[in-house]
């Protein structure tokens, strides 16, 4: 892969967060340079858990068949105090719903990197240096220059992209490079993580992920794919931390929940858990997204599946930013996810203070009972490129089935307009004549056509992202909603 002298958008990074931008951003006709200090995908299981959105992200990509064959749909959570009492149900359903897929998705995440890799290796529109580092990024006007070393033999190189995305990680440099700081959201603490390959199911406790609330030592039963298991052990003020990742210690601490004759320690190690934000995602055509834009404890399953958001809310967006030479949408782009994956982190933050008892005991009764029986959480975008008038507007819309095919597949990755029959001459007046980038779905089918009126609505537009943008209803033209999204001289030319 020979490296050009300019890139539509450079990204630094190329983990779950990365690896989804540039398939959605080459999806789009964008030439991306991907720029990766590793040498190969780290084969030891990290995130374990994405939920059906992410699942949607990836159909978009082309590849949810093919990864559905090595998930698992995960139903849930399950909280017990140190005298085994049942606290919190958080039931997580595994029956298909309003995104067409199961909510929550067992993965092992270097498998889901092998695919979303493999999607692209290929691909013409793709430059991926692998062992090559970034050390340096000049902001110009219209671009920026990138300089970034090859680890292999020292080679220092240089190019420029009109875009570079940060998906670095938690110590990323291009965040460092915004001059951005931390909105701290009050929980950090150190948590042994020990994943498992078990030899026989002696030791499954079942599907649902367990909170064992014991203050003595607060633990964490996840369960993979395959024979994986994860256990989380909270590491105490009294802890040797380098002592605790000794499988003797391990073994000695899990000895009721898993002994050596049944399972093979694959990984352990000590991390620490925060609950960060950072408090701006651009500057100029600098941007971050996943790890190096937020950090959130696990206790919702939500790390991954934030950068995966952060991929499919940013992609488009930057493909509409070049197509009209503007950097317009990046505050939509930090407004509406910086809101968005807020609450998620505030809610693994709630979590968080009942599994590690870190509340008095009045405000941890309150605390349960607040989240006694939790559902999963469908937050707003923040306010940012869509219209503010009408509730559903900010939302994700629901998918649904046209015969045996799903909408977002008969869509793809842009615009489109879900409206019902009887207003398709106004369609046909607007002579809209760029079907590659607004889909019109007429709603033939019951669930559409109900999801239209229990809105109100006689259209509905929808993101490429797909969130909803606004509605045509009697106080608003179809012609109108169009010319308000920007996109109405685009599909008339």
């Amino acid at each position: 892969m020979d490296l050009k002298q300019h890139y539509d958008v450079a990204i630094v990074g190329y983990g779950p967060t990365g690896v989804t931008l540039a398939n959605l951003l080459i999806k789009l006709g964008l030439e991306v340079l991907v720029i990766e200090r590793e040498a190969e995908i780290l084969q030891l299981p990290r995130a374990i858990r994405f939920d059906a959105e992410c699942m949607r992200v990836f159909q978009t990509i082309d590849v949810a068949e093919q990864l559905e064959q090595e998930l698992e749909p995960g139903p849930g959570m399950k909280f017990f105090d140190a005298d085994d009492n049942l606290l919190i149900t958080w039931e997580r359903p595994i029956t298909k719903g309003l995104n067409q897929w199961s909510s929550a998705y067992r993965v092992h995440q270097p498998d889901l990197e092998k695919v979303l890799r493999k999607k692209i290796e290929q691909h013409p529109l793709l430059t991926l240096k692998l062992r090559h580092e970034v050390y340096k990024i000049d902001e110009e006007a219209d671009q920026c220059a990138i300089y970034f070393e090859n680890l292999a033999n020292g080679t220092l190189l240089n190019t420029t992209a009109k875009f570079v995305v940060g998906c670095d990680g938690a110590r990323s440099l291009v965040r460092r490079l915004i001059g951005t700081t931390f909105e701290d959201l009050n929980l950090h603490s150190r948590w042994l993580v020990v994943d498992f390959i078990a030899k026989n199911n002696k030791n499954d406790l079942g599907d649902y992920s367990i909170q064992f609330c014991n203050p003595k030592r607060p633990m964490s039963y996840i369960k993979g794919t395959g024979q994986r298991l994860r256990w989380e052990i909270m590491v105490l003020s009294e802890d040797n931390a380098q002592h605790l990742t000794q499988p003797d210690t391990i073994w000695s601490l899990l000895g009721d929940y898993i002994q050596p004759e049944n399972a093979i320690i694959e990984r352990a190690a000590v991390y620490t858990f925060h609950a960060l934000l950072a408090k701006q995602w651009f500057k100029n055509r600098l941007i971050i997204a996943g790890d190096a834009a937020h950090q959130t404890p696990p206790f919702m399953g939500q790390g991954m599946a934030a950068g995966i958001r952060d991929a499919s809310n940013l992609a488009w967006k930057i493909h509409e930013m070049i197509r009209h030479q503007s950097t317009e949408l990046l505050k939509s782009y930090h407004d509406e996810r910086i809101a968005h994956v807020k609450e998620f982190i505030e809610g693994a933050v709630s979590f968080g203070k009942i599994i590690q008892n870190y509340c008095e005991d009045q405000e941890y009764q309150q605390k349960v009972s607040e989240l006694k029986n939790f559902i999963t959480p469908v937050p707003k975008l923040g306010q940012g490129f869509y219209q503010n008038q009408y509730a559903a507007n900010g939302q994700i819309a629901p998918q649904f089935k046209e015969g045996n095919t799903l909408t977002d597949d008969l869509i793809g990755y842009q615009f489109s307009l879900f409206v019902l029959p009887e207003f398709k001459d106004e369609i046909e007046e607007l002579d809209l004549t760029d079907t590659e980038y607004l889909n019109i779905i007429y709603a033939n089918s019951v669930e559409i056509k109900k999801w239209l009126q229990e809105l109100n609505a006689h259209a509905v537009l929808v993101r490429p992202d797909r969130y909803v943008f606004g509605q045509a209803s009697e106080t608003q033209s179809i012609e109108q909603l169009l010319r308000e999204s920007h996109i109405y001289d685009v599909v008339t030319q």
